[in-house]
């Protein structure tokens, strides 16, 4: 399930529909810059990262390797839930995923305000920066972050390079990694029971015939190559995307839905040819 505008078009709704007859729910793309208002009853539940089936307790659910996870924010997710009687038991992690990491907010916001008024209008999560590392291939991954050898040296090496760019690019003040290890050690620990492999989870759901749902954030028109760039976001969240991002081929899925609205809204920054500035706008 997919949003085939600039999102914001209502996906939630549909992906509770969808969820609630899953077996397994698979986020496979962004970050918590997205975010699905799913209600139930009274209750209303504002999911950012954690999939929509974490409502039904039989589902399970899974950030795929494509996701970029903000250890605290997630494990605030968590909490929220936990505290709301619904169990984070059935939350698998990839172990490819890469770690939204202080330096990536630091330098979200950096980079914005060196724009002036040419800022693209993100979210300010690090979400573009987290996948910049990705693609230059000095991310911290899961795997590393929950690994009580290699967390410490992972996260002191990214720390040290990154604040040679916060110093030296940008003039801003440098992350103090010791706080950062002391208060991210706690995170590793809690969430390393949740991290798995988890395109061999998803692939033999598939091949179990087991009802698999993909969940997509944000629209098609903000593709990083599809969309209007460079007003977009840093990953794909087209069909495509969601086998890349779950490690499963595409004749995996049977099945894509496009959900639109009748009228168009965007949010940030970016050309909107069709934006009403009157009363009815």
């Amino acid at each position: 399930v997919l949003g085939a505008q600039w999102g914001d078009e209502g996906k939630g709704k549909y992906i509770d529909i969808f969820a609630s007859q899953a077996d397994v729910v698979v986020r496979s793309q962004g970050g918590n810059n997205a975010g699905h208002t799913v209600v139930v009853g009274d209750e209303s539940y504002k999911l950012q990262l954690i999939p929509s089936g974490i409502l039904y307790p039989d589902c399970v659910n899974i950030i795929g390797p494509g996701v970029v996870v903000n250890p605290k924010s997630i494990l605030g997710e968590m909490d929220g839930l936990n505290a709301r009687g619904i169990s984070t038991d059935k939350l698998y992690i990839d172990a490819r995923a890469h770690c939204i990491l202080p330096w990536h907010l630091e330098l979200d916001a950096l980079s914005e305000k060196a724009r002036g008024g040419d800022d693209i209008g993100t979210t300010k999560k690090g979400i573009g920066p987290t996948y910049m590392d990705k693609a230059e291939r000095i991310g911290v991954r899961m795997h590393d972050f929950v690994d009580p050898e290699r967390f410490e040296a992972a996260m002191t090496e990214a720390c040290e390079r990154k604040n040679k760019v916060i110093v030296g690019v940008y003039g801003g003040e440098p992350i103090d990694i010791k706080a950062v290890l002391e208060e991210y050690k706690e995170y590793a620990d809690r969430l390393r029971s949740h991290v798995k492999d988890t395109s061999v989870i998803t692939y033999q759901a598939i091949k179990d015939g087991k009802e698999v749902l993909f969940e997509g954030a944000q629209g098609t028109l903000l593709d990083l190559d599809m969309g209007t760039y460079p007003y977009v976001t840093s990953s794909h969240p087209v069909s495509g995307g969601c086998c890349i991002g779950s490690g499963v081929g595409p004749t995996a899925i049977d099945e894509i839905v496009g959900i639109c609205k009748s009228y168009t809204t965007r949010v940030g920054k970016g050309p909107f040819p069709t934006e009403l500035f009157d009363e009815t706008g």
